[in-house]
């Protein structure tokens, strides 16, 4: 049965639970040195995949490092270590390097594979809560995440532990990201479908509407052809080119507006090239769609014609094509 407990206690229960993992975290910081350093070689050395293993709790974390240590450059996997030593095993290649996690040391099913791992030859690297345990001695490399105390007040439910090993798990990830030289770019291209890989990835090629679907007039046509130009390909736009298929100018939905503000004017009659946008921002098909945004943001604009090198028209887009690919 629950005690009735006020906000106040629900409050303080919680900031305990952070002061002690903020605590199990700090104490973590003199433990980065030589063996770290080892440990970071190690992996950046392997010409296979990292391959991280932990039950219960920590197999959780190592899942969660091994995740991050794919999406930042370094190759790596997670392998259930009960299931390894019942046909997994054949997963771990001589090229490998094994990260494995025990706040003990002394899990079981770890080290069932360990002959297996020592057979092999490969790196070894360990996050153990204790620095005496079967898996430590056994590492190649050992680092030790233990904690003073669990945030759990039985001291039994892994908190703190499970808190630092994940906290580790991310300085080697990042040390290894830094020492690899890897990107932004190079993040987005293992996160396409993040909003990240979107900004980074997609060029204006690979949105702008072309061919048929290419909203554009000569310079001869009147207004009214532009405009049904306009309401045929549902771009707010359509582009001016000239006898060689040269950008001459952009007309717009808001210059139609002003148009007409300034009185009556017979649409039918009035060339496209007197009421045109002569010099009109443009960008080119190999740019990506964030200098678009950038562009239209900038001058608030919400369409841009795409020229290529010598000024050909090749295309259009605009804001609405950049919100439906997730650029905005």
């Amino acid at each position: 049965m629950s005690r009735n407990i006020d906000d106040n206690n629900l409050q303080r229960l919680g900031k305990a639970v952070l002061e002690t993992e903020a605590h199990a975290i700090s104490d973590l910081l003199e433990r980065i040195d030589e063996r770290f350093a080892e440990a970071c070689r190690h992996m950046l050395a392997c010409e296979g995949r990292i391959v991280v293993t932990g039950m219960g709790k920590s197999g959780h974390i190592g899942d969660k490092i091994a995740a991050t240590l794919a999406s930042t450059g370094t190759p790596a996997f997670f392998v259930h270590p009960g299931e390894a030593s019942h046909g997994d095993l054949g997963m771990i290649t001589a090229k490998d390097v094994v990260l494995a996690l025990s706040n003990s040391g002394e899990t079981g099913e770890i080290l069932t594979i360990l002959p297996i791992i020592k057979r092999l030859g490969i790196p070894l690297i360990t996050l153990t809560g204790v620095t005496t345990s079967s898996m430590a001695r056994a590492a190649t490399v050992n680092l030790d995440v233990s904690v003073a105390k669990e945030a759990c007040p039985l001291g039994l439910a892994p908190t703190a532990s499970t808190t630092a090993a994940l906290a580790m798990g991310d300085a080697l990830a990042v040390a290894l990201l830094e020492s690899r030289g890897f990107t932004e770019e190079d993040f987005a291209r293992s996160h396409p479908a993040g909003s990240l890989g979107r900004r980074l990835l997609l060029r204006i090629e690979d949105l702008m509407h072309s061919g048929d679907a290419l909203p554009k007039v000569s310079e001869q046509a009147s207004v009214s052809e532009a405009l049904l130009k306009m309401t045929e390909k549902g771009l707010g736009m359509t582009t001016v080119i000239d006898e060689q298929g040269r950008l001459a100018g952009i007309f717009t939905d808001g210059d139609l507006r002003r148009l007409l503000d300034h009185g009556e004017v017979d649409i039918q009659k009035l060339n496209i090239a007197q009421v045109m946008h002569q010099n009109c921002f443009t960008i080119t098909p190999d740019l990506l769609a964030a200098e678009a945004l950038r562009l239209m943001d900038e001058h608030r604009i919400n369409a841009l014609p795409v020229v290529d090198n010598s000024g050909q028209l090749c295309g259009a887009l605009n804001m609405h094509d950049l919100l439906r690919a997730g650029v905005v």
